[in-house]
Formats: structure tokens, C-alpha cells, sequence
């Protein structure tokens, strides 16, 4: 007797039909709602507009500003003298700057610098841009060239803060100076801030120059601090070597100590499990992906779908999709540790201690884990999510240091301060595609949250993925075309910012 599997046929051609449905809706929608963009509008130079070039020696100031040793040790632990020293640098080198009657100075707790530039409308929020005076230690043994020497070796300058900060900090007074001694009158007020201990949480900075500003009740229409760049072949799918990454959220971060106590014993009668053992059997679970994934809680979505429309196929298709493939792009993401640092809290074991001679079995071990939270978590829910995976009353847990993520800004192309930053980093860096991002480490910028809901973050650094390890790290260094175009990049914001709302967009009649 012979069976009929024409129902089994039949099921296997609806489940292809459905399965191909799927897919022409997936390619469709991503055709559709994620076109190629159109390339943005050049620079062009006029009387209003003329570029800040080597000729006007920026160079030789940045290499200057390069050989003072501003740096911070720990909190409250900083070279003051070397701070004053840059303070009077920056008044010698920018005298319009510091004669203008435009412009108001505050020194505020003995370092931070705080310049407060009049604009004409006084309807007009002021904007604020950021940077930070001090820079990180230095391992001199382990560089090829002096690391307060501000040498330039082929073609690039060398030096502890060429990309951390001072890149900005000098890009942003050489702009100032530069549109002042032209005679420029802002019509939107600008506020520079510069913070001088943002290396070791920037208490002492940062922290006086919010307060000091909300005392005077200002509001800001936008603030931009350093931040993520533009990075070259970083994403899969992208044919444009350069993204340029506008962080418009930053991630928390907290520090736990874990730790265990018992009675010391002697070596040679061990119970079952030692207190090491015990915990180091809880930190094994700390791996970079202890805690689950935040993708589509935080501005992944608007990252990837800032992607899409620049993204080769299928990677088009994945992206501009997320609502079907989010938990694939997730599960990519997290396959690397800069892409896994994107989409959740991450957990890092950086200080263990425990025993005290080789014939002693301690009484105490503690350890120290660094997370970075996700802008879609909080301090106590990480704590709560770390004791339930330690799973173990024996083990203790409490915060040694904490700060709550920032909550995402506002973004977009109808988004006064992100469009200006975006227009000007099109225009210095016209082959970048620029998108949402996420900033992974700290900034001045959380302290500042009081003052506007519009808080960015972007350095214009153009920087292979592979050299990331420059910050903080040996050789520092920084290519003298970046530079130029770091200045002109803070040069053109000024003037982006420079109107009272955003272009209306531009509507050609086909009749």
C-alpha cells in the first residue's frame, strides 16, 4: 500500500512561501526606509569662512602645549604647578582671547579654566564646548621618543595627551582665537569649560564648574566633550572605510569588592575549600559576558540603523531589520570586546588579594571587579544581578566606587546640537559616514547632566581600530594633517552653531 505525502509536500511549500515572503519584506523594507544617502554639502571658503592652516602656527603651539607635564595621578593628586604653567601658556599664546571684552574668565578650584563668550541674541541658549587640561602617567622607558617632547616623526606629532586630550583642547582655543581676531560676534553665546582632573574623576573640575554654572542658572542648548572618533574599517558591511562615531549616551561605571572571611588555619590541615578557592570559584563567572545583552535597550537600534543606508548586502538587510535579526547582530557584536562592550554591562576582575606566607592559609581574600554599565541599567540593579550569580552568603559584596549611567540625548538630523556636529564633521571629514553611538569609557560629560539633555561626545580623531591602544598607552600620537583638521572641525561648529534654529530643508519643485 502506498502512502500519500502530499500533505507533507504541501506544508513544506507553505513554510518555503512563508520563509520567502519573509525575506522580500526584509530586503524591501531595508531597500526602502534605508536608500543611499546623498553626500553632504562641501565646504565652501568664502569671507565668512576661511580655513585655519599650518601657516597660522597651530603646530608649533600644539607641540608647546605638549611639553607641560599636567599630569593626574589620583584624585585630588595632580601637578599644580605644571597646571599653572599651562594656564599661563594658553593666556601668552591666546591674548584675544584674554582681552576681548566679549569674553569672561573664570578660574574655578585654582585650575579648571571656564570662558564665558556673549553672544548677541540673548534669546539664544548658549552652547559648551569641553575639554580637559590634564593628561595620564606616563611609562618613559617604554616610548621611542620623549613623551613631553612634542616631536613630530614622520609626519606625526608625538606626546601624552596628542590624542587624550589636548587635541581638542587646543583645537577648540586655536578656533576661538582665530574667529575673535577676525572681529566675529557670536550671536549664540559659547561656553568653553575645561576641566583640569577629568583622568581621575574629575571632582575637582568638572564637578566646581557644574556647580558653579548651575548657580548662575545656565541652561545650554548643547554640550560637546570629547568622546568617540572616527574610526577606519571598524565595521563589517560598510564600504566607507571611515565611520565617525557621535556618543550620544555614556556608560556607568562601578567598582565592587567581593570578598570572604574565616578563621586562619595552617597549611597543613586544609578544610575542603579555602577562602580563595571559594572565591575564585565566584570570579571565574565574571567573564566579559556575566551580565545578558541590552541590545534594542539603548541606541543600538539608531546606531545600526544609521549604518543601514551606507551597509552592503546582507548586512543592509540585518541592519535595517533589527526588529527580526536583533539577537543575531547582538550575538556578532558580542563576539568582539569592543562590540561586546556595546550591548551590555561588562565585567572585568582587576585586583585579587589573599594570603599572607605560603604555610598559612588566610582568613580573608577579597577581589576588586570593574563593570561599565549599560545605559539601560543602574548601579543597583548590576549589584543585585552580581549577588545572584555569586549565588553564595559566604562572599560579601559592596560598592567601592559608582557613577549611574548617562540616559541617551536626543539625536537626529532635526536635533539642533547633534545636526551641527554632524554637519561639521561631514564637511572637515566629507568621507566619513556619521552615526549614533555609544561611549564606552568616562567623560566630563556626566557631571554636567544638570545643565542640558543635549549632551555629545566626539573627538575628531581619525584612527584605525588597531591603534585605540594610544590612549593611555606609549607612543601617543597624533598625524599633523589630523590636527589640522581637528581645528577646522571645531572652527566650522562655532559657525554651525553660530544661528538660532536648523536650516529648513531644502524642497525642489519637478513641475
Amino acid at each position: 500500500m502506498r502512502s500519500d505525502n502530499s500533505g507533507g509536500y504541501s506544508a513544506l511549500r507553505l513554510i518555503f512561501a512563508l520563509v520567502f515572503g519573509l525575506f522580500v519584506i526584509c530586503v524591501l523594507r531595508a531597500l526602502i526606509l534605508f536608500p543611499e544617502p546623498k553626500s553632504p554639502e562641501p565646504c565652501e571658503v568664502s569671507a565668512d569662512h576661511q580655513p585655519i592652516t599650518k601657516e597660522h602656527g597651530i603646530i608649533e603651539r600644539f607641540q608647546e602645549a605638549l611639553k607641560i607635564k599636567t599630569v593626574a595621578w589620583d584624585i585630588h593628586s595632580y601637578d599644580t604647578q605644571e597646571l599653572i604653567k599651562m594656564r599661563h601658556f594658553i593666556e601668552k599664546n591666546y591674548p584675544t582671547l584674554h582681552s576681548s571684552s566679549l569674553v569672561k574668565r573664570t578660574i574655578i578650584g585654582n585650575y579648571s579654566l571656564v570662558y564665558e563668550i556673549k553672544g548677541s541674541d540673548p534669546k539664544l541658549k548658549p552652547y559648551m564646548l569641553c575639554a580637559h587640561l590634564d593628561v595620564v602617567p606616563v611609562e618613559q622607558e617604554k616610548w621611542t621618543v620623549d613623551p613631553f617632547g612634542g616631536i613630530i616623526k614622520n609626519g606625526y606629532i608625538y606626546g601624552r595627551g596628542a590624542v587624550d586630550v589636548k587635541d581638542a583642547l587646543m583645537g577648540i582655543l586655536e578656533a576661538v582665537e582665530f574667529e575673535l581676531s577676525r572681529g566675529f560676534k557670536p550671536k549664540r553665546p559659547i561656553i568653553l569649560a575645561f576641566g583640569h582632573d577629568e583622568e581621575v574623576t574629575g571632582i575637582d573640575g568638572a564637578v566646581q564648574i557644574a556647580n558653579f554654572l548651575v548657580s548662575k542658572k545656565v541652561e545650554l542648548e548643547f554640550l560637546l566633550d570629547e568622546g568617540t572618533c572616527i574610526l577606519k574599517n571598524a565595521f563589517p558591511g560598510i564600504p566607507k572605510e571611515q565611520v565617525a562615531l557621535i556618543s550620544v549616551a555614556e556608560k556607568g561605571y562601578l567598582t565592587v569588592e567581593v570578598s570572604i572571611e574565616d578563621k586562619p588555619r595552617h597549611s597543613s590541615t586544609p578544610p575542603y575549600e579555602p577562602n580563595i578557592v571559594t572565591l575564585s570559584k565566584a570570579l571565574a563567572k565574571f567573564n566579559s559576558r556575566a551580565h545578558k545583552s541590552m541590545f534594542g535597550y539603548g541606541t543600538e537600534n539608531s546606531f545600526f540603523e544609521s549604518l543601514a543606508p551606507h551597509a552592503q548586502f546582507p548586512y543592509k538587510v540585518l541592519f535595517g531589520n533589527l526588529w527580526l535579526f536583533g539577537p543575531l547582530v547582538s550575538y556578532m557584536m558580542s563576539l568582539s570586546p569592543m562590540g561586546n562592550a556595546l550591548v551590555r554591562t561588562t565585567s572585568a576582575v582587576t585586583v585579587v588579594k589573599g594570603g599572607v606566607k605560603d604555610n598559612i592559609i588566610s582568613s580573608e581574600a577579597s577581589a576588586l571587579i570593574n563593570h561599565r554599565i549599560h545605559p539601560a541599567q543602574t548601579i543597583a540593579e548590576v549589584v543585585e544581578y552580581d549577588r545572584q550569580l555569586i549565588n553564595d552568603d559566604k562572599i560579601k559584596i559592596s560598592i567601592k566606587q559608582g557613577s549611574e549611567p548617562t540616559p541617551p540625548s536626543p539625536h537626529g538630523d532635526n536635533i539642533f546640537g547633534y545636526a551641527s556636529i554632524k554637519q561639521s564633521i561631514q564637511q572637515v571629514f566629507p568621507d566619513a559616514i556619521v552615526v549614533s553611538g555609544l561611549m564606552i569609557a568616562g567623560t566630563d560629560a556626566r557631571h554636567y547632566t544638570a545643565l542640558s539633555p543635549n549632551l555629545y561626545r566626539f573627538t575628531p580623531l581619525y584612527i584605525p581600530s588597531e591603534d585605540i591602544i594610544l590612549f593611555h598607552g606609549h607612543d601617543e600620537r597624533i598625524s599633523v594633517e589630523n590636527y589640522v583638521k581637528a581645528v577646522n572641525f571645531y572652527h566650522h561648529l562655532i559657525l554651525a552653531a553660530d544661528r538660532s534654529e536648523l536650516p529648513k530643508p531644502r524642497v525642489r519643485d519637478e513641475m
